[in-house]
């Protein structure tokens, strides 16, 4: 390692009560540092780390922090998934190796109903790992040990791959709404106007072919119950946080026999 690094420290797994019972966070936190950093903006990328190794997990959180970004902890999958419920969060830093619910099943259930960015952890090298993690559809994979700042560049990557995925808007506007499609916030001024994962993902999916009609069936692929009526819920449910007439919508249309299109301005 060149001088001037910063080496993550060895694996350490969560200790284990004397009652044989892993000792784990039960909520998600935010970074601390030991001096004063400036708090990131309002509209920095928000990442979620999630790795049981606290040493890491800390590490990482206080390394990104201090480099402008939102930054929120969770030490296992369940603690992730409670995090995921309030925060709209833009790229999760995900370990492959977790005790319960491993990180490469909870990609898998993040790729089922949601496009958000994924870089996985792991301290296999194996190729098989990553080929499989790449199937899954993540977007880049890190082999510890490694130094923080390759994993900078590589969110910063996949932060700027995102925001201009196909060449298309990094933001639409739709009266006096605006949605963000890389960080997925939705803005009526300095409003910020609350969305559900699923509201979210179908708003990226409309903002980055807007006038093009999206078939039904395309858009039941993210529905956890699979059915077209579960859309068509969702979409009234959209259409009553962006038009200022859900019943005669301007922006979110239907498009009979074909599915729904979105409008920009």
């Amino acid at each position: 390692m060149s001088q001037g690094q910063t080496a993550l420290p060895p694996r350490q797994r969560s200790k284990t009560t004397r009652t044989g019972k892993t000792e784990k966070r039960s909520a998600p936190e935010t970074p601390k540092t030991g001096r004063a950093v400036k708090p990131p903006p309002d509209d920095a990328a928000h990442i979620l780390v999630v790795d049981d190794d606290h040493r890491i997990r800390d590490l990482l959180g206080r390394f990104l922090l201090e480099n402008g970004f939102r930054v929120t902890l969770a030490a296992d999958v369940e603690v992730a998934r409670a995090a995921m419920r309030g925060i709209a969060f833009d790229l999760v830093v995900l370990d492959v190796m977790m005790p319960g619910v491993s990180g490469m099943t909870f990609a898998e259930e993040l790729r089922r109903g949601s496009d958000l960015a994924i870089l996985m952890l792991t301290a296999r090298a194996e190729p098989d790992q990553r080929v499989k993690g790449l199937e899954i559809g993540v977007d880049d994979y890190l082999t510890k040990p490694f130094d923080p700042r390759e994993l900078l560049l590589r969110i910063n990557n996949i932060l700027r791959r995102r925001g201009t995925a196909g060449d298309g808007p990094g933001e639409i506007c739709m009266g006096e709404f605006v949605f963000h499609i890389a960080r997925g916030d939705l803005r009526r001024g300095d409003e910020t106007i609350k969305l559900t994962e699923r509201e979210r993902e179908l708003l990226r999916l409309f903002a980055r072919q807007p006038g093009t009609p999206i078939p039904r069936h395309e858009l039941v692929a993210g529905e956890t119950s699979g059915s077209e009526r579960a859309v068509d819920v969702q979409i009234n449910r959209l259409r009553r946080k962006i038009e200022a007439d859900p019943s005669n919508p301007v922006y979110l249309q239907t498009v009979r026999g074909k599915g729904y299109v979105l409008y920009a301005d």
